[in-house]
């Protein structure tokens, strides 16, 4: 008989009461390395606890986390107190923290931090400083252990995207004591001997001890005064060391370090390919366009008939002198109309008019005498007639 399906819904509950009953998982105590922490506005802490294999998701609650000295951050080593339980609705299982209290590590955490603080306030981590990575450097420098898988990812990645860069390696110890010595003068061999164009800074992951080389402050100002550009690619995506702040360029792997240092042959040649059709594509039709002028130039009267526009602007220049003759001959007869009126007004005025219908100009001594009161007897009067004057006295 076929069994009848059961519900996802059905499923979850069923492992979450399997898991609630096993004595061991209600009572559990964890070590690990914090990553993606999470204080939510609630008081509720989320956060992810991880080794170098595996990882689990947490959580702990606001009463609890009341009761910690202590702020947890990334990074951080510690051990964690609680209980395993089923989340059914998304079908996880995740650690319910009743207490927590720091690792072994703790100590060398908050140096990390301090120093990351001082470093910061130095201006190391700076970007006015970082140096721009070169678009398709010839020669890679790479600092890392001669052995691993380190070194094998770059080179086949670096080999894939361009078989022609050269690769240097000069190997360095990337944990362990007098590491971070020498990687400080690794730094300082490449710049002083100009041996690479980039520099590639790696290792794999590890816990915080192990990257501890790479959070000395020796290794710091090296990257830091490196005039070669450095790009940092030390531990996993979630790891960050002080080498990565001061670095040009940080890098989640060593693969993808390889991958922003090395320009990709084929991509770039695909681009020249590219540049060369469109440019092509680019003359064609500029030399079209230029043809189309040419032929609508060749067809223009310019060309067809180079004196009819100079006929034309003759024709312009007959007219203009014509306006200027009518517009003088027009002024002069308004001119002399206006002569001959003001000639005619002179005329009618002239008192030669007056003596010619037979008055005649009485004056004494040259004065022009108007009334008969201005006369005595005796006064000896000059008549002007229109032909002649004549001398009359008053008796």
């Amino acid at each position: 008989m076929k069994p009848e399906p059961i519900s996802v819904t059905e499923l979850n509950k069923y492992i979450k009461n399997k898991v609630a009953a096993d004595e061991f998982l209600n009572n559990v105590f964890v070590k690990g390395e914090i990553s993606n922490f999470k204080n939510h506005y609630t008081g509720h802490m989320y956060f992810t606890l991880k080794d170098e294999n595996s990882l689990v998701k947490c959580i702990m609650f606001k009463t609890s986390a009341a009761t910690l000295k202590f702020m947890p951050k990334d990074g951080m080593k510690v051990q964690v107190f609680g209980t395993v339980a089923v989340f059914e609705r998304d079908g996880v299982y995740q650690i319910y923290c009743k207490a927590m209290q720091e690792d072994g590590v703790g100590s060398l955490y908050r140096a990390y931090e301090e120093l990351k603080a001082k470093l910061q306030k130095e201006g190391l981590f700076d970007m006015a400083h970082k140096q721009k990575i070169p678009y398709m450097p010839k020669t890679i420098g790479i600092l890392t252990s001669q052995t691993g898988a380190v070194i094998r990812d770059i080179i086949n990645v670096g080999t894939r995207r361009n078989p022609k860069v050269h690769l240097r390696l000069l190997p360095v110890p990337v944990q362990g004591p007098g590491a971070a010595e020498k990687i400080a003068k690794a730094i300082e061999i490449m710049n002083a001997r100009k041996l690479a164009d980039v520099i590639i800074i790696a290792r794999g992951g590890g816990s915080l001890e192990d990257l501890w080389p790479f959070n000395e402050e020796i290794v710091a100002y090296s990257i830091y005064n490196s005039k070669i550009p450095i790009i940092s690619a030390v531990g996993h995506e979630t790891d960050f060391t002080i080498a990565d702040f001061v670095a040009d360029l940080r890098a989640p792997t060593p693969s993808a370090a390889a991958e922003l240092a090395v320009g990709n042959r084929d991509e770039i040649i695909s681009k020249l390919d590219n540049y060369v059709k469109r440019l092509k594509i680019s003359l064609k039709r500029k030399t079209e366009l230029m043809r189309l002028r040419y032929e609508k130039c060749m067809a223009s009267r310019v060309y067809t008939n180079p004196l009819q526009r100079i006929n034309e602007n003759y024709i312009k220049i007959d007219i203009q002198v014509k306006k200027m003759q009518n517009s003088v001959t027009n002024q002069l007869i308004q001119k002399q109309n206006n002569y001959a009126k003001i000639i005619a007004k002179l005329d009618t005025l002239s008192p030669l008019k007056t003596l010619g219908r037979g008055f005649c100009l009485a004056e004494v001594e040259g004065k022009i005498i108007k009334k008969s009161k201005e006369l005595q007897t005796g006064n000896v009067l000059s008549l002007k007639f229109q032909d002649g004057t004549q001398k009359a006295q008053i008796l």
